[in-house]
């Protein structure tokens, strides 16, 4: 089976070899319309993991990896532990388990599309390993946001951002797969207990949020509250006081009803914007 080697920023797809031996997931255009969810994470799981080459544009060590199993092989963007840089309000070691933590939640609440991510030992110790999501590097919020097609993609992402306290919505962290959808990646800077929302959506401040989103968001305070297994699972990767400013995020978020609105006294969005 031939590898495949790292994409540069500008390549719109980088094909997986198929040798008639095994499938060949491309990435979500295919893999989330023909192999279920379950079935990718198992991949991501238990699939060994071969690095391709370090992602150039990441501020961590972020690597592009093959993941090969039995039936089936991808890529995967895999983010080490001990190569995230040290924060100031942020504990090392923990970022790739807020990528993690963030995926949970979209899970419960079925909204926003984030690539199937988990947790596990990798060629450079624990780690993340985030499903790969081909698409056009030169897309990104402020190439798409004036299409209608992606409103309802960019408002649950501005909600979701709210409640898991996104400190790093940067325009390119909103991506298009190759089947048009919008993606959602890199919630390494979520959870924290003060307030940290930077984000580039606000164009919806103020808004009212659509009822059926609501109601899903009141089945998330009911999910945080009485299903142990996701609490359990939460407090593996967050801390309990996190998962405390969580629950009040999400109470606030029913109370007012509306999307967050920029804060005079903050720094409202992040740097570099894209």
């Amino acid at each position: 089976m031939t590898p495949v080697m790292s994409r540069q920023p500008g390549d719109e797809t980088a094909n997986m070899p198929d040798n008639g031996e095994r499938g060949s997931v491309d990435g979500p255009s295919s893999e989330l319309e023909h192999v279920s969810e379950e079935r990718i994470l198992d991949l991501l799981l238990h699939g060994d993991l071969t690095l391709q080459g370090l992602v150039p544009w990441s501020s961590n060590y972020t690597f592009l990896v093959m993941v090969e199993g039995a039936e089936m092989q991808a890529l995967a963007v895999y983010k080490p532990a001990r190569g995230e840089q040290r924060l100031w309000d942020f504990p090392a070691s923990t970022l790739c388990r807020r990528e993690v933590a963030a995926y949970l939640l979209s899970r419960v609440l079925g909204w926003p599309a984030i690539p199937p991510v988990l947790l596990r030992e990798g060629p450079e110790g624990l780690g993340s390993v985030q499903f790969f999501v081909h698409t056009d590097w030169e897309e990104h919020f402020f190439t798409l946001r004036e299409d209608p097609a992606h409103d309802t993609a960019l408002r649950q992402m501005a909600v979701f951002d709210y409640v898991v306290n996104n400190a790093d919505r940067k325009g390119g962290h909103v991506i298009k797969g190759q089947d048009g959808r919008l993606w959602a990646i890199d919630h390494g800077l979520t959870f924290h207990v003060d307030y940290k929302l930077r984000t580039v959506i606000w164009d919806y401040a103020g808004e009212t949020i659509p009822a059926t989103w609501m109601a899903d968001l009141r089945r998330l305070r009911q999910t945080l509250t009485d299903d142990s297994t996701i609490v359990d699972a939460l407090l593996e990767l967050i801390e309990r006081k996190e998962l405390v400013a969580l629950r009040q995020r999400v109470a606030t978020v029913l109370r007012r009803g509306v999307y967050p609105r920029p804060r005079r006294d903050w720094r409202n969005v992040p740097y570099p914007l894209v």
